[in-house]
């Protein structure tokens, strides 16, 4: 079957006039990105590309959080749909036309966003295009949604028990909204039908819930692409989420526990916050920065004072959302430890005590982080995506570097006592013999 991707007429004025190449950025540099908000409040975004790969990506804020109970897992549906058919084209043509000129399609979903991304060489982003665009416009055909059962099956069976851990905290935190899993639950699949997911599409798709973004292609050329994309009409409607708190734990077979534990963290649409947050992820710590190295931190310090001999692992959890979050820990141990391990990181997470020496390491390790997504390929689409569709705007590389200097260390306290004052949420999975409650902890 040939290509039949030049017979979009704008499609077609992208291959004549090739504005999908550019000279590739140096290796290592740091993207210049460009963004606009087109008339129809549709947020475009690009940048130049160190390597001659073009990204291209449709970014909608159409996530688990604006499930209803009774549509439960349509986002993840979202995501498995992008490997079948679309009202426009057949799984197999999309399959094979974008394997022709050596090019990737991918969807991935989280709370807040569903995300489809083209990747092809920057000569052969117009066929890319073409089947991106078909993927905002999903058939939900029964049969294929049949056959996917499996599929679906295979994925929530396989969700390792840390995650677990973490959508539980996220349900005992929010209950509904951002307390709906990513992962659909095990008696929706099979239940949702063609319709339901027809409407949940006409509500979230559409373009003031939408940015598209680019790496590697021309502004124009993408900010064309985008207008040309068939998306429902209105605005969509927004849930907002309350915060709670409160336990929600699995017990399973064996020996080892999985707890996290959290607070309220910083919202993305208050940067000042988020920021103070995300620096104070850092200052905590997260780990050894390499193997077998020294763990820096409050939360490090702790878990190592409590826990000698057994094996333990942790990390820190910052979770921002548009107007919620949760900053808190999840670690893992065996069960006659992990009472020990919880107790002692919770001490540290409620202490609200950060040192001027742990904010500026995490300012450090911070603007460390921010530079080299900046100067990923890879990386940069999700980044300039992620602000596209919730802040209607793309920071500049230098503009972000100076609002992490600017954060001090008082913030980086009012953020940590923001966390530890509140009432907390606690997830557990395993066993849970010597696990508290939050009522504990309090």
């Amino acid at each position: 079957m040939a290509c039949n991707a030049n017979k979009a007429p704008f499609l077609r004025s992208i291959a004549k006039r090739g504005l999908a190449s550019q000279c590739p950025r140096p290796l290592g540099q740091a993207a210049e990105v460009q963004s606009t908000v087109l008339n129809n409040k549709l947020v475009v975004a690009t940048a130049e590309a160190s390597l001659p790969i073009t990204r291209v990506s449709i970014v909608l804020r159409a996530g688990s959080r604006n499930e209803s109970y009774e549509n439960q897992g349509a986002a993840h549906l979202l995501r498995i749909a992008a490997n079948l058919s679309t009202k426009n084209s057949t799984a197999f043509a999309i399959t094979r036309n974008i394997q022709q000129v050596g090019g990737s399609l991918s969807a991935s979903n989280d709370r807040e966003l569903v995300t489809y991304t083209v990747e092809t060489t920057a000569n052969q982003i117009e066929t890319g295009l073409r089947y991106l665009q078909d993927l905002v416009q999903p058939a939900f055909k029964p049969w294929e949604l049949a056959d996917n059962v499996p599929l679906l099956r295979t994925q929530v069976s396989s969700v390792s028990p840390q995650e677990r851990a973490v959508e539980l905290l996220h349900k005992a935190a929010f209950h509904s909204g951002l307390g709906n899993s990513i992962y659909i639950p095990k008696h929706q699949i099979g239940k949702l039908s063609s319709e339901s997911l027809l409407h949940y599409v006409a509500n979230t798709f559409t373009p003031s819930r939408c940015a598209v973004v680019g790496v590697g292609i021309d502004q124009n050329t993408l900010s064309g692409f985008a207008q040309n994309l068939e998306l429902a009409s209105g605005s969509g409607k927004s849930n907002s989420t309350s915060y709670y708190g409160g336990d929600a734990r699995k017990d399973t077979a064996g020996n080892v526990a999985h707890v996290a534990v959290a607070g309220q963290g910083g919202s993305l649409l208050n940067q000042k916050e988020a920021l103070a947050f995300a620096v104070l992820k850092q200052a905590v710590g997260s780990g050894a920065a390499t193997k077998r190295g020294n763990i820096n931190g409050t939360f490090g310090k702790a878990l190592q004072n409590a826990v000698t001999d057994a094996s333990v692992s942790y990390k820190t959890i910052n979770a921002a959302y548009e107007d919620a979050g949760l900053f808190g820990f999840l670690v893992s141990t065996d069960g006659q430890n992990i009472g020990k391990a919880v107790d002692a990181l919770t001490r540290a997470l409620k202490s609200g005590s950060v040192s001027s020496n742990d904010v500026n390491r995490g300012k450090a390790l911070l603007k460390a982080a921010i530079l080299e997504s900046y100067s990923t390929d890879s990386s940069l689409i999700n980044v300039i995506g992620v602000q596209a569709a919730h802040l209607k705007q793309v920071q500049s590389i230098e503009s972000l570097l100076s609002a992490v200097d600017g954060v001090t260390q008082q913030e980086v306290q009012e953020a940590a006592k923001k966390a530890g004052s509140s009432k907390l949420s606690v997830a557990a999975v395993g066993n849970l013999a010597n696990v508290p409650y939050a009522s504990d902890l309090a």
